[in-house]
């Protein structure tokens, strides 16, 4: 029997759940804030895509302008501002609302559009450069709004949701604006106006969304603001390193920005020189890539079961990785072409079709990749400096791109190809990947479980809320079957320290992973009384840090499924972690294979 206040609780929290992300952009909370974001994403894209293809295809307009170097000045002048003020902007997204912030960013940006359709009318390239920087900047000072906003409105439930919603509203907005931008840019004659137009639009449309926003009040609002850029950098990183996991998950982001800059910026090359493609072809590459970005972001909610489920990354780097190689070894059995593709000759060919399936699911891995570690970050970094270790996040991010322009620079001036630049990043990514994995094992570990679980069993949860998303807990499980312990893993939403029997502890070639679990082995008081008293240690000292800690406590499997006679053992961790610690019983074993499912019991 279940406890009738519980079960209560469960159908108030199941009811005000929503049963899809896509319930949320109907919230007022989430709603104006999506439509704010994905206008302002768009404009960049307008603006940066527009400027790029004027000064490239009319540069006679333009006085003073290299156009082959237009491209990749106005690159490094637009993410500058995220290198030296991205530390300041994570301060007052800190000690401000960020529902005012956002209003007056927006209404910055509508100054900064009339200066740009200026310079468009004009042709006046100072004022263009000019706005790309300020563009920049205001894109830096909504960068840790945009991200710190979220875990403030939306429960943990909703987080990987709304992530993957604003991942995917993102590259729709990219993918929109370099379609915009490229075709407004090539219309002879009214180009320029109508960018202008196009440009000033945009960014009313998005003033008028912010003014939705709901109130979010700022976490510190006593802070003092340290304005020199410099100094506050070196204290973000500084702050950011402090949580171990969450700086490396900062790092693999900005590695995804590094493999997603060195991709996106070949692709007109790409299309060129190695498709033998018009520049139309670059749109359905870009379309692509967006697609598949987006398919990957919406698709983590449901692969996550609603929480920030980490064994994604791997899959993702993993996909990556693949997906990558595969798109090199496409790239090398392509048919010879006497002139440039339009782009319905470019899909009248197989081969084509094989390149585009290589970069839509190249790009839905790095939608597993990146909507897990964005969330990660959200939840595990403490309220009061959120802002700031986003702001962390938007410095390392460009850091991360200017790298990846010096790198494929240099190999292409080393003479190496295209594909060349996809097969050194995709090598580079599994040598980082392996990395971080082995640095953080909770990543690989994570992923194990999740894959073993969800390939062989199907799961249904029942009171899964039952297991808190915080603070020290017991879970004390019947023993039916040697992967109990697997599925709990998996289905549980935090890294549990499971207590094991020191032999299965010692296996050889799993030791490895329960070590990197950090398992408690223990042993039988007669069998080794010090390894068990070094396991009662363990189980208070991980509960006194708010560990969730699961004990087996009948000390063999159960054979009929039914509950058997319980060792002393748990009794004396909850004497001796009491009175921090919550305990839940599994009355029904962590997994009954008969029904292949797992079920949390009432807590006694």
């Amino acid at each position: 029997m279940s406890d009738p206040s519980i079960t209560s609780t469960a159908r108030r929290e199941k009811r005000r759940a929503h049963p899809s992300q896509f319930d949320l952009l109907r919230e007022r909370r989430f709603a104006p804030f999506f439509a704010t974001q994905f206008m302002g994403a768009l404009n960049d894209n307008v603006f940066k895509i527009g400027f790029t293809s004027l000064v490239t295809y009319q540069t006679a307009k333009f006085s003073g302008v290299d156009p082959k170097t237009a491209a990749f000045l106005i690159s490094a002048i637009f993410i500058l501002p995220f290198v030296l003020f991205s530390a300041t902007a994570g301060q007052l997204a800190d000690k401000y609302d960020k529902a005012r912030l956002t209003r007056f960013v927006k209404s910055f940006e509508i100054a900064l559009m009339a200066v740009g359709a200026a310079g468009f009318v004009t042709h006046g390239a100072p004022l263009l450069y000019l706005c790309t920087f300020m563009m920049g900047m205001h894109s830096t000072l909504f960068g840790p709004v945009k991200y710190s906003y979220l875990p403030q409105h939306l429960n943990d439930h909703e987080l990987v949701g709304g992530n993957g919603l604003v991942e995917m509203g993102t590259f729709v907005a990219i993918l929109i604006g370099t379609i915009v931008g490229g075709a407004a840019a090539g219309i002879s004659g009214r180009g320029e106006l109508l960018l202008a137009v196009c440009c000033v639009g945009i960014a009313l449309v998005g003033r008028v969304a912010a003014a939705g926003v709901p109130a979010t009040p700022a976490p510190q609002p006593k802070l003092a603001i340290n304005w020199n850029p410099f100094s506050e950098t070196w204290r973000n990183l500084k702050l950011a390193r402090e949580n171990r996991t969450v700086f490396l998950s900062l790092l693999g982001i900005s590695w995804l920005w590094f493999v997603g800059a060195t991709f996106l910026t070949s692709f007109f090359g790409f299309a060129k020189d190695v498709l033998s493609a018009n520049p139309d072809v670059v749109t359905v590459l870009l379309a692509t890539f967006s697609f598949g970005i987006g398919l990957g972001s919406l698709l983590c909610e449901r692969l996550s079961r609603r929480r920030v489920e980490i064994g994604l990354v791997p899959l993702g780097s993993l996909g990556i990785s693949v997906f990558a190689i595969e798109l090199y070894f496409a790239s090398h059995a392509l048919p010879t072409q006497t002139h440039l593709l339009t782009i319905g000759e470019f899909l009248g060919h197989a081969a084509h079709w094989r390149i585009l399936a290589d970069l839509f699911l190249l790009a839905m891995f790095g939608g597993f990749y990146s909507v897990p570690l964005y969330a990660l970050i959200q939840s595990r970094s403490a309220p009061t400096h959120r802002a700031r270790i986003i702001a962390a996040n938007n410095i390392l991010n460009a850091l991360f791109m200017i790298v990846s322009a010096l790198m494929a620079m240099l190999l292409t001036k080393a003479g190496v190809s295209i594909p060349g630049i996809f097969l050194v990043t995709a090598l580079l990514n599994v040598v980082v990947a392996s990395y971080i994995y082995s640095l953080v094992p909770e990543f690989l570990l994570r992923f194990i479980a999740w894959a073993l679980v969800h390939t062989f069993y199907r799961i249904r949860l029942v009171h899964a809320e039952r297991i808190p998303d915080e603070g020290a807990a017991l879970l004390v499980c019947n023993h039916v079957s040697y992967v109990d312990a697997l599925v709990l893993a998996a289905a549980s939403p935090r890294p549990i320290r499971f207590v094991m029997d020191h032999r299965i502890f010692n296996t050889r070639f799993a030791s490895w992973a329960f070590r990197h679990a950090k398992a408690i082995p223990i042993a039988p008081r007669h069998e080794d009384p010090e390894m068990l008293a070094r396991a009662y240690d363990a189980c208070e000292a991980a509960l006194r840090e708010g560990e969730l800690v699961c004990i087996f406590p009948e000390g063999k499997l159960t054979k009929t499924g039914d509950v058997n006679t319980f060792h002393h053992g748990v009794t004396e961790i909850l004497t001796r972690a009491r009175p921090s610690c919550r305990w839940r019983c599994a009355d029904y074993g962590a997994a009954c294979f008969r029904g292949t499912r797992t079920r949390a019991g009432r807590a006694r």
